[in-house]
């Protein structure tokens, strides 16, 4: 990871959102995301809304967001995610913060806010399906999703080659729900990768893995359905 270099401005933006942040806490909330399995180094509880209020009150500084993230609460590292600069965003870091994901909670934060506005955001959805950590295949496919969804000017060519890299993935169990969101958004995105992601689920249907099977037969009844036909056309 990059070296911070002290900023005493910086450093006074910092103590401030820690204390905004603490006015915030909820013990109760806390107490249910632990019992949900949903753990954290530190959990003060705070909504999201609470923090993406807070967020508005300050403006975007790479610096601030290590500074953040290196806090290493929940609720600093979310912020660190809102208020980040995409275009100061390294290679070195998104691996760096991916790896070090607490739970699917905060990589799905990191995707939606940051990661998929970075220029790395196609090369490191790839790298991370082929990852050994389930957290890191976990983003990559969230990752997968939110680009389908969100990138308009994505051309169909640039998700070709995740297509590559899935068939492994859909044998995971813990993997379907993100699995089946992400694959579903890829193909519904247009008439071209509804093709492909049609052909692609039914090899996987055919293929000796079970998990694989009866994931691919609810992803074929999505991707085959009037409600996806009508949103392709609407889309030509």
């Amino acid at each position: 990871m990059e070296i911070m270099l002290d900023d005493p401005e910086i450093e006074k933006i910092y103590i401030g959102i820690l204390r905004r942040v603490q006015k915030f806490k909820n013990g109760d909330v806390a107490a249910s995301m632990r019992e949900k399995g949903i753990l954290y180094k530190v959990n003060l509880g705070v909504s999201v809304l609470d923090m993406r209020e807070i967020s508005r009150e300050y403006s975007a500084n790479h610096l601030l967001a290590l500074k953040l993230w290196n806090k290493n609460w929940r609720e600093t590292r979310i912020l660190a995610t809102m208020l980040d600069e995409p275009d100061l965003v390294t290679e070195e870091q998104m691996d760096f913060w991916t790896k070090s994901f607490d739970n699917t909670e905060i990589a799905e934060h990191t995707v939606a806010n940051l990661w998929v506005k970075t220029r790395y955001a196609f090369i490191k959805a790839l790298e991370w399906c082929r990852g050994k950590k389930h957290i890191v295949r976990f983003t990559g496919l969230q990752l997968i999703g939110r680009l389908a969804m969100v990138d308009k000017s994505a051309i169909d060519e640039m998700f070709e080659p995740f297509f590559e890299e899935l068939a492994p993935l859909a044998k995971d169990p813990k993997l379907n729900i993100v699995f089946y969101r992400s694959f579903n958004l890829l193909g519904s995105r247009s008439k071209h990768l509804n093709t492909m992601a049609v052909e692609f689920a039914k090899k996987l249907k055919s293929g000796e893995s079970a998990n694989a099977k009866k994931l691919a037969g609810s992803i074929l009844e999505e991707l085959t359905s009037e409600d996806v036909a009508q949103k392709l056309k609407g889309a030509e």
